[in-house]
């Protein structure tokens, strides 16, 4: 079997699956959104170089249980899907990358392999696709776009989809100052208008929206 595959729900509707390593850390990855990460293990040394010469994905997961580095951690069920965008390796036995969030994921079955390396069969979350800016939400995008171009291009880049609630929600929690738990718990929400919600009652209560 591939690493790519469908196999059938419960109620006889196919699911995308996927065969992956994964990366558990002590961040949250968001579609869209970009991830620079130092690897230095050997495990996760030899998934990238299997990554890039496959030209296939990895899976990026918030840490339920463990460390980053030593035995194989227990992520949390659902992460994102991460491609590698540049690299570089200016010093032997470290690699720098930028992991690229693409889809979501949840866990079905995983193992630990050789060298502690985690390998999980992963569902593909349905996306909802573009949902438009509802109206009373509108009052994220003035700090949204502040952020935009603070960061620059290189951090937040383009294009950029302020029309779009889905893309909005992920970008204003990436880098919102909270607890790493209650990104994913943003993560896991299917539903962008209701993640937008929760992001503009926060903020307000904090007076950070005009």
């Amino acid at each position: 079997m591939g690493w790519f595959d469908f196999t059938r729900s419960p109620d006889g509707t196919a699911v995308e699956t996927l065969h992956i390593p994964l990366f558990p850390l002590n961040t949250v990855l968001f579609p869209g959104g970009l991830q620079p990460l130092k690897i230095f293990e050997q495990r996760y040394l030899d998934m990238a170089a299997a990554c890039l010469k496959d030209n296939t994905p990895f899976g990026i997961c918030l840490i339920d249980k463990g460390r980053e580095v030593g035995e194989g951690a227990v992520p949390h069920a659902v992460g994102t899907l991460a491609s590698i965008g540049d690299w570089e390796m200016e010093q032997l036995g470290i690699l720098m990358i930028t992991a690229r969030g693409g889809r979501r994921f949840r866990i079905i079955e995983s193992s630990v392999g050789a060298g502690n390396l985690i390998e999980a069969k992963v569902e593909l979350l349905a996306e909802p696709g573009p949902t438009p800016m509802p109206p009373e939400r509108q009052r994220l995008l003035p700090l949204l776009r502040r952020i935009a171009a603070d960061l620059g291009k290189e951090r937040l880049p383009e294009p950029h989809r302020f029309d779009d609630a889905e893309w909005v929600g992920y970008r204003v929690t990436e880098v919102l100052p909270i607890q790493n738990l209650a990104k994913q718990k943003l993560l896991e929400l299917d539903d962008p208008l209701a993640r937008l919600e929760i992001l503009e009652k926060y903020l307000d209560q904090r007076k950070l929206l005009g």
